[in-house]
């Protein structure tokens, strides 16, 4: 038992959001170069160095410089375990980081000092709040001119609607930018600009030490002094619980690029950070120290590798330890699995583990037998909430246009919704086949993985449509009615359930009204 609880103290999982172009990626990168995880700092968007970013490894995020599918890496760092899970920055995969977001203990919050809060971060920021996620800001790009650092503070509370506490200060930005004063640890560390170098540390003792004048100048010395009393003033000292309760956000100020400032973060980040925490089940509350194993399937992902056609389940361990070729319950079928090659990840390289503890993120291969949000167990019946569908804003009938290939293009259609992409609805009216998504982008990503990925093509025909809606009712004929007038405008979804394409606004309130014995749900937790 000791072990267990051992194992679950030295885990840190947790997820980096930003907005795109925030500099998410080039962070996650930093933190695996200290993690000695990788040895070479490979600037995704850098020619010289022909390797692209570690965690952005399908085809698509290369040619694009965006990341489009959650990748999970770990590594560890000091005594402890971390495991990260990267996510995908662009709106129109946004569905993906919510469920991400369900997997993970705490978070941490890249910015733009140039750009500050944007809109994406704020989303993602109502969903932590929605969990009392502890959440940790990086204000990124020092070495760019941006703002001043208190106004980005004050943007901070107000469009992410929670307290902060700088841990860290920088000296200039832009051009002038000389490091930072790291408020947690009271030092110094001074900038150079490098990709591959860790800053220099130098060790003073506290804020009034002659050593800083020395280094950056007396004017910049006595403004940091400036600074720091106004921050000591306007700023509560740091609470751990507070942050803990998701109620503070430290805030740290550096450069990812250049190296700068990550450090300083990770420090402070494994000290501080939660162990994994208790998850909520329908059923009861798991808490991560129970002997038996639970596990939820937050992610499906096709083809991880290109030369092998397999699907591979994310499993986020809520408590217990998971042992290779174990049988366990997989609760929505009632039938008992083993697993010979579960694997644990560093982005594309994945390497077979023999056991895993909460916390940690499993990689099981997939022949269909799961679907997002299925909970594994060793032999109890749970079901874990909280990994919705939002209804899609996005509709194109699929079309295939090579007859040849159609079992291809049905088998890549069923992995990629798997997947959770896009939704997949069948209209009952005419048999065709629409896909709705919540952004553009996503009928690109699987026009192309399908032709590259199963050889299929398909092309898009638009479709006006408002929203899609499940509907259902305890009345029997009041929804044979509403089937029977609505009948051009009805679909199934994947798992058969009824779904009423309305195709505008209008039309979805008049159908409300008219049908008051009908319930309508925009997510598909219900």
């Amino acid at each position: 038992m000791a072990v267990l609880t051992e194992e679950i103290n030295r885990r840190r999982t947790f997820a980096i959001i930003s907005h795109p172009d925030a500099g998410k990626t080039t962070l996650t990168e930093k933190l695996l170069l200290f993690g000695g995880a990788i040895h070479i700092a490979g600037a995704v968007k850098s020619n010289k160095i022909k390797k692209t970013a570690t965690s952005d490894w399908m085809e698509i995020e290369k040619q694009r410089g965006i990341s489009v599918a959650t990748s999970v890496m770990g590594f560890n760092y000091k005594d402890y375990k971390i495991n990260i899970l990267d996510t995908p920055g662009h709106q129109d995969f946004a569905e993906d980081t919510y469920r991400t977001l369900t997997a993970v203990d705490s978070v941490i919050i890249v910015v733009d000092v140039a750009k500050g809060v944007e809109m994406q971060t704020r989303k993602l920021m109502e969903v932590c709040r929605m969990r009392n996620t502890p959440v940790i800001i990086f204000v990124n790009k020092l070495d760019r001119e941006g703002r001043d650092p208190f106004e980005i503070l004050d943007e901070l509370e107000a469009e992410l609607k929670i307290a902060v506490r700088p841990l860290s200060w920088p000296i200039n930005i832009g051009a002038k930018f000389k490091g930072v004063y790291n408020i947690y640890e009271h030092s110094l560390d001074l900038f150079t600009p490098s990709k591959q170098t860790i800053s220099s540390r130098v060790e003073i003792d506290d804020v009034n030490d002659a050593r800083i004048d020395e280094n950056v100048g007396e004017a910049d010395a006595a403004k940091l002094r400036d600074d720091l009393e106004l921050i000591e003033g306007v700023y509560p000292e740091f609470d751990v619980n507070e942050y803990l309760s998701g109620k503070l956000a430290p805030v740290f100020f550096g450069s990812a690029l250049n190296m700068f400032g990550v450090k300083e973060l990770l420090d402070c980040f494994v000290e501080i950070a939660p162990t994994p925490r208790p998850v909520h089940a329908q059923e009861r509350e798991i808490n991560p120290e129970e002997d038996a194993f639970s596990g939820f399937v937050f992610k499906i992902h096709a083809n991880m590798d290109p030369n092998h056609r397999s699907c591979i389940a994310f499993v986020k361990i809520c408590s217990g330890k998971f042992e290779r070729n174990a049988n366990y319950k997989h609760v929505r079928s009632g039938k008992m699995m083993r697993f010979a090659a579960p694997t644990a990840f560093m982005a594309q390289k994945k390497n077979i583990v023999d056991e895993a503890y909460p916390g940690d993120i499993v990689g099981i291969p997939d022949t269909g037998n799961f679907k997002i949000g299925d909970t594994l167990t060793s032999g109890e019946e749970l079901h874990f909430k909280g990994l919705p569908s939002f209804s899609p804003e996005m509709f194109k009938y699929i079309e295939n246009t090579d007859p040849m290939k159609s079992k291809q293009l049905d088998k890549g259609i069923q992995q990629l919704m798997d997947e959770g992409v896009a939704q997949l609805f069948v209209n009952q009216f005419n048999g065709r086949k629409l896909i709705g998504t919540v952004g553009q982008l996503q009928f690109e990503v699987i026009q192309y993985r399908l032709l590259h990925e199963y050889g299929a093509q398909c092309r898009w025909e638009p479709l006006s449509l408002y929203k899609a809606c499940w509907i259902e009712s305890d009345d029997a004929e009041a929804l044979a009615a509403f089937k029977k007038r609505k009948h051009q405008f009805m679909a199934v979804d994947r798992d058969g359930r009824d779904v009423f394409l309305a195709d505008s606004n209008y039309v979805l309130q008049m159908a409300q009204n008219d049908f008051p014995k009908i319930k309508f749900h925009f997510s598909s937790e219900f």
